[in-house]
């Protein structure tokens, strides 16, 4: 791939729709794949459909590309779906005046809105039930409903014509010397080859790039953690009114204590823990009200230290998730005005990941950048999204949260361009970036730009 020649021959703010630590030694593993059998041939192959790959996807078949889509699950969206994860960050630039990502990004979203499935994000402003009454960084939010937005991306991806695999899971690369040529897919039929030329990383968790000898952090290795993750979930039945009314009462108590948030529902934990009924590592509860009036999004649950690499951690994390959403629901039940019968509809089932492995590209991108507003000549999208370091203060309760010094910042191609291996792109959340940088642009919004980005150069190979 002419990854350098990438920028003057496609333009990249306008392919990506937008408006204006250390490196660990560790390296994958490939898997000898003599004799297993290559069934499929494409021009360009994604691993993961979150939403970074189902962006990607769309983008390169748009362009003409053979694209072939590989999901471990049964859903496009990632977290989007599967996670129950909403609503959407901010897709507005820091004033809240501008939409600045846009592209693929805004075409999902108008079809979700003329669906019914999703509110504009133009009509949404921060200190309301939307939001969470947060004010930093969530400015716009874009409330949505994941069922729509199932529909909405098998309508899009077939319409595009890429072909998709549910049920399909990135085993190996078929590397030759540093080029990579396909992978090893494990299938309901066995172990199966692609043919490739070009292959994307869109697992979040950087598998592709990792077993194919790119340079990997992971997460913060010179704090040794990871950003906690959360098991989201969805709750209806709500009286809003009551529930509104509680918080709206006690909006002037919101504050923030040694990095330690107490917004909504703040005064009801203390209760709970008053009553002995509350272990959660958290001292409010963002709730954020959904396209439904009675339906609200949970973002409360905390698991610390969580390797999404480890099948055993993961596990055990998704197991402790579904008990502490149990335990939400008896203290929604129990200490929350309009919310006595609340039901709940449906937890994630994958868990929330916000970090995990960071592969090393071309470009580092550092959370100084960021701040500072910077903008590289080959940006790929702008953003505004707040450094946002979950667990990163003085304790597991705390969060390190720095807004932008200007309007926006840009995230640089070449921080999807890994180094040491050829014919493969990066995009989501295992974009080279430090960690706390990741901790701006990991979220969908971005993710998506990213993803719309790759694909566009994916297909100019």
């Amino acid at each position: 791939m002419n990854r350098r020649d990438f920028l003057s021959a496609a333009g990249m703010l306008a392919a990506a729709g937008t408006l204006p630590g250390l490196a660990s030694a560790c390296t994958g593993t490939t898997l000898n794949n003599k004799g297993i059998p290559t069934q499929y041939d494409t021009d360009i192959l994604i691993a993961g459909g979150g939403p970074a790959g189902v962006c990607a996807a769309i983008a390169s078949a748009r362009m003409g590309a053979r694209t072939l889509i590989v999901e471990t699950g049964n859903c496009l969206g990632g977290m989007a779906t599967k996670g129950l994860v909403s609503p959407f960050m901010t897709c507005y630039d820091s004033a809240g005046e501008q939409m600045i990502i846009r592209g693929l990004f805004e075409e999902i979203l108008d079809r979700m809105v003329a669906r019914g499935g999703a509110l504009h994000p133009s009509g949404i402003r921060h200190t309301t039930p939307y939001s969470a009454w947060i004010t930093a960084g969530h400015d716009h939010c874009t409330p949505f409903e994941a069922e729509c937005m199932k529909l909405v991306l098998d309508e899009m991806v077939a319409e595009a014509g890429v072909e998709v695999l549910f049920h399909s899971q990135f085993v190996s690369p078929i590397l030759k010397g540093k080029n990579l040529k396909g992978a090893v897919l494990l299938t309901r039929k066995g172990l199966e080859g692609v043919s490739a030329q070009v292959v994307i990383d869109a697992t979040g968790d950087g598998d592709v790039a990792f077993r194919a000898g790119v340079p990997c952090e992971f997460g913060n290795e010179a704090l040794g953690k990871v950003q906690p993750c959360t098991m989201f979930f969805h709750i209806n039945n709500v009286d809003s009114a009551r529930l509104e009314a509680d918080v709206q009462a006690h909006l002037h108590e919101f504050r923030k204590v040694d990095g330690v948030s107490y917004r909504a529902l703040h005064w009801r934990v203390a209760e709970a823990e008053a009553a002995g009924k509350w272990d959660i590592a958290r001292k409010s509860v963002n709730i954020y009200k959904c396209v439904q009036d009675d339906e609200w999004a949970v973002n409360c649950s905390r698991l610390p230290n969580v390797d999404s690499t480890d099948p055993a951690s993961l596990s055990a994390a998704e197991s402790t998730g579904r008990k502490q959403v149990d335990a939400l629901m008896d203290f929604f039940h129990t200490f929350v005005p309009g919310c006595e019968n609340a039901t709940l509809m449906c937890s994630g089932s994958i868990v929330g990941i916000r970090e995990s492995r960071h592969a090393r590209g071309e470009h580092v991108l550092t959370a100084e950048e960021l701040i500072e507003s910077i903008v590289p000549e080959d940006s790929i999208l702008v953003a505004s999204n707040s450094v946002d370091v979950h667990g990163g203060g003085k304790s597991a309760l705390s969060t390190t949260y720095t807004t932008i010094k200007g309007k926006w910042y840009g995230v640089p191609y070449r921080c999807l361009v890994p180094v040491e291996v050829d014919g493969l792109l990066l995009a989501g959340r295992c974009l080279s970036a430090t960690s706390d940088a990741a901790g701006a642009v990991r979220v969908m919004p971005p993710a998506m730009a990213m993803g719309h980005a790759a694909g566009v150069a994916a297909a100019l190979e």
